[in-house]
């Protein structure tokens, strides 16, 4: 009787084992903390047109150097971010035609300085692995979308000028502040370290791709009135890197 009784519990200990959700399997939790952004982001576009008026090649090269703060909320699987940040940039912007003279765009620097200021909101989905008692980590994806708040210029005369005051134009129009907002799609990772049960530090790298603005799509639609060319193209790639720093605290 007692071996019946010691074999029952060995299998059912062996089952319970065989069932139980393996240690790294993250148990659902709500966190909350703020940390600081420090990243890059690199434009490389060219716009070409060629029709019955001209052609136009026109190229685009910005460097920026970002910063900012954020304030996240977790929810295990999902991590919810606001974002107050800054750009500080060199642009190029050079337009030729099809002879390759310069191109005089009205009210548009060629060269020079660039500063904004966004307001963000983020959505990333995770999914952690915890190795140890105190490390977690976990991939990232998801996206962001920008709502500008500045964007101002300094030209290669000294001007210094708000984009959306009527200085750079488009079709007889102006551009408003609202056409540098931007989605951005996020992928990369993250390291949680473990201070106490409650308290923990962690650090993400993601990298990021812009989408076409609405500034670049009113660019598209003057450049088809410039140069009689019902199809111009703008390829290229708007994106860069950025790392998270960040304290957080653990709600459950």
């Amino acid at each position: 009787m007692k071996k019946r009784v010691c074999a029952a519990v060995l299998f059912l200990t062996g089952t319970a084992a065989a069932f139980a959700a393996p240690a790294w399997l993250p148990e659902f939790g709500l966190s909350a903390g703020a940390g600081g952004i420090l990243g890059g982001h690199f434009t490389r576009y060219r716009l070409q047109a060629d029709g019955n008026n001209m052609a136009i090649n026109a190229n685009q090269n910005i460097n920026q150097f970002e910063y900012g703060i954020f304030a996240f909320f977790d929810a295990t699987f999902a991590t919810i971010g606001i974002i107050f940040q800054g750009g500080a940039s060199r642009f190029n912007e050079p337009a030729r035609d099809g002879f390759g003279d310069p191109v005089s765009l009205p009210n548009l620097s060629e060269s020079g300085q660039g500063w904004e200021a966004v307001l963000g909101f983020s959505i990333l989905g995770r999914f952690p692995f915890r190795l140890s008692d105190r490390f977690t980590v976990f991939p990232l994806l998801g996206m962001d979308y920008h709502i500008s708040l500045m964007q101002r210029r300094t030209d290669e005369q000294g001007r210094v000028y708000s984009r959306d005051d009527g200085q750079e134009m488009y079709l007889g129009g102006a551009f408003s502040l609202s056409d540098w907002n931007a989605f951005f799609v996020r992928i990369g990772g993250g390291v949680e370290f473990d201070l106490t049960e409650r308290f923990f530090l962690r650090g993400d790298l993601l990298y990021g791709i812009r989408l076409m603005t609405s500034y670049e799509r009113k660019n598209l639609e003057f450049m088809e009135a410039l140069s009689d060319d019902p199809s111009p193209t703008l390829g290229g790639l708007s994106s860069g890197p950025s790392v998270r720093f960040s304290v957080g605290w653990r709600l459950r």
